[in-house]
């Protein structure tokens, strides 16, 4: 039986004495993109954040069948990768070097580490970049050169593996947006189980195999695009009166 590459039940989440997150559900599955969408406020980056071990909550969460806490950070590196929604790396590292980073956790030789790098790099549309200088790139070509860390990171690993990317689409133009979600639908077809944030529905609606909407940190709802995006819905939450429809090539659209 296929092991759930993410499971949480009942977390919760408090800061200061201010509750964040409560009572969440969650189970992700091996060869699909889940999105999680939700307005301003809504908890998408919390529980974002306690997936990736960054904040500590009451409650089970599991990675791989284990919970999290017993993982060891270099093994658990090998198959959970996570892209944040910026960086503070400021050293002047070339941009093949920010690469390479992500082939630490595993014990292969420099020539295929080299192989990979400049795989990823390719895959993420940098590979002009990998002489330049990473401070000195703009934030879109910043987050794609992490896009291809994060690839670089998967690369290889054991088992099951598990990508989070926080609003990777932010500091992108229009087609390098959807570039990188047709990346992560792939990663999803190879079998990658993708948990993303985005603030666009339609992205949501198209590259999303299951959305999950958020409000006052809880989930409120989660389905298919067409089951979560109903105009009600998205005016109650979102305050839009909008409908979903569909493309003539067959993708969900809101207008």
């Amino acid at each position: 039986m296929t092991r759930s590459p993410l499971h949480i039940h009942g977390l919760s989440l408090s800061v200061n004495r201010r509750r964040l997150l409560s009572d969440i559900e969650l189970e992700l599955e091996a060869g699909r993109v889940t999105v999680l969408i939700g307005p301003n406020g809504a908890g998408k980056s919390t529980l974002f954040r306690a997936i990736a071990g960054e904040m500590k909550h009451e409650g089970e969460l599991r990675l791989f069948d284990r919970p999290r806490a017993q993982w060891h950070q270099r093994e658990l590196a090998r198959r959970l990768a996570v892209l944040p929604q910026q960086s503070g790396l400021m050293f002047p590292f070339l941009a093949h070097e920010v690469v390479a980073m992500g082939r630490i956790p595993h014990d292969t030789l420099n020539r295929e580490n080299e192989r990979i790098v400049e795989a990823c790099m390719q895959q993420a549309n940098v590979w002009h970049l990998k002489e330049a200088a990473y401070p000195r790139l703009s934030g879109g070509e910043k987050q794609r050169v992490h896009f291809a860390r994060v690839l670089a990171q998967l690369a290889g690993g054991p088992g099951q593996q598990l990508l989070l990317l926080d609003e990777p689409t932010s500091a992108l133009d229009l087609g390098q947006q959807h570039g990188l979600l047709r990346e992560a639908r792939q990663l999803a077809a190879a079998g990658t189980a993708v948990l993303v944030i985005v603030h666009d529905l339609n992205l949501a609606a198209r590259y999303g195999d299951q959305l999950v909407l958020m409000h006052n940190g809880r989930i409120s709802c989660t389905g298919t695009a067409k089951q979560v995006l109903t105009p009600e819905r998205v005016e109650k939450h979102f305050g839009y009166r909008a409908q979903l429809l569909q493309s003539p090539d067959g993708h969900a659209v809101l207008v």
